[in-house]
């Protein structure tokens, strides 16, 4: 028996009924560890700089460290294109098994390689070799996870089901804050640059044998082909997926520039406003508690209301809010000005990015969905992610203004609420209605 299409071409399957959570989790540990692994990195940006790229100037040692954070980005587009149509072609399962196993290489490889004053050049080479390594595999993880999640969902949960991949990459915010904050607190600064970072990176590789058994277990939900389907290469999109493509872009590009200068909080309050590291891990805790709260809660908002009132709304209020947040941060420089900063903007961040990642995704045909949503997902994170911690640093720097990691997340949040109006609704029952 065919079950019956939605308005955006989506079937409902038996398989949303019997979802497991494990099988969640297996879908979105890559998600998980893609943050959890990025988000160590910038947390000890200043310490990985001094041992790969060592220099009498501290600034330029983070800046290198940062350009190297940023390097790996530059392989998320091939990835998407790779493993995307891998995914695409014959299936979502082998794919994701490819992407976490690469991403498990390279997250070691990175922790094992000596510092430069053990090997010399050789040791930033190979950091930025692994840093590519990762980049690629993290770009062909978001596409084919996104794609069976919304594939696997009930149609009225698919906000929800979609929102788990943001509460993964919340919880290793929440896990990457914690195990910074403790080896902040147990081991003095020279111990940290030795061999305290490593170890952040040890505890993340540690998941990868896990996660492979799990997704192992996962059952395929790519759609046979037919005759009338689309090739599964994710280019040349008809003019209605261009428009889909462009304003998924712009609006992904807010989103990861939002998270990125909420995750360059650590480094902003210690290197800008001199705050002790301990305090700047601390309100990375309290941002990934609140996010790992509120994610599940925007995406429920998103099944009940819709795709477009659950952005909107809280990305309004996120505007309005910015500046005069990180002025009083800037001004009173305290622990509570900086947690209860990291809440606010968590709060009204997240409550819209599940929204986001669904109304792109459910408006792609399935058939080209993985390589699709995996190209417009790398493009906006390439361009924009990889490069928004490294220009935040290099403004607060030049401008001397604390306040220009605010300005600049402002015109990002500004520009995508545009997006997100242009967008038509997705939502099962109220995209017809329009």
């Amino acid at each position: 028996m065919t079950a019956a299409v939605d308005s955006v071409g989506l079937a409902p399957t038996p398989l949303g009924q019997a979802l497991k959570a494990r099988h969640v989790a297996a879908v979105t540990a890559g998600n998980a560890l893609e943050f959890y692994d990025f988000l160590t990195y910038a947390f000890f940006a200043a310490q990985i700089g001094r041992t790969f790229f060592p220099s009498h100037d501290a600034a330029g040692s983070l800046l290198a460290s940062l350009a190297t954070f940023g390097a790996g980005f530059l392989m998320r587009p091939v990835g998407a294109l790779t493993i995307g149509r891998l995914a695409d072609r014959i299936g979502r399962k082998p794919a994701m098994l490819l992407s976490f196993a690469l991403m498990g290489v390279a997250m070691l490889g990175l922790a094992l390689t000596p510092s430069y004053r053990q090997i010399g050049l050789a040791a930033p080479v190979l950091a930025v070799g692994f840093r590519l390594i990762q980049g690629f595999a993290l770009g062909g993880e978001i596409g084919p996870n996104t794609a069976y999640l919304i594939e696997a969902a009930p149609p009225h949960r698919r906000g929800l089901y979609v929102s788990f991949q943001y509460l993964s990459q919340d919880g290793s915010v929440l896990a990457s804050g914690l195990v910074g904050y403790t080896l902040a607190r147990l081991l003095s600064d020279a111990a940290l640059d030795a061999w305290g970072w490593r170890v952040a990176f040890m505890l993340g590789a540690a998941i990868v044998p896990f996660g492979l058994l799990l997704r192992r277990e996962l059952a395929e939900t790519l759609p046979p082909r037919t005759p009338d389907t689309p090739s599964a290469a994710p280019v040349a999109m008809p003019m209605g997926l261009a428009r889909v493509a462009t304003f998924g872009i712009v609006m992904l590009a807010g989103g990861t520039t939002v998270s990125y200068v909420l995750d360059y909080l650590t480094t902003y309050a210690t290197a800008t406003l001199h705050m002790p590291t301990s305090v700047g891990f601390l309100a990375t805790v309290f941002l990934g508690l609140t996010a790992v709260v509120v994610d599940p809660i925007g995406g429920l908002l998103s099944d009940r209301f819709g795709r477009k009132r659950t952005m909107l709304i809280p990305w309004i209020v996120l505007l309005l809010i910015t500046v005069p947040g990180f002025f009083v941060l800037s001004s009173l420089k305290s622990a509570a000005a900086l947690i209860g900063l990291a809440i606010g903007l968590t709060v009204a961040s997240s409550l819209a990015t599940s929204s986001v990642l669904v109304s792109v995704t459910e408006s792609i045909p399935a058939r080209i969905r993985a390589g699709s949503l995996g190209l417009i997902y790398a493009f906006a994170i390439s361009i924009f992610g990889g490069s928004t911690q490294f220009t935040v640093a290099w403004l607060t720097g030049v401008t001397h203004d604390p306040l220009a990691p605010a300005w600049y997340m402002s015109a990002f949040v500004a520009i995508a609420l545009v997006a997100m109006i242009a967008l038509p609704e997705t939502a099962p029952g109220r995209a017809r209605a329009r």
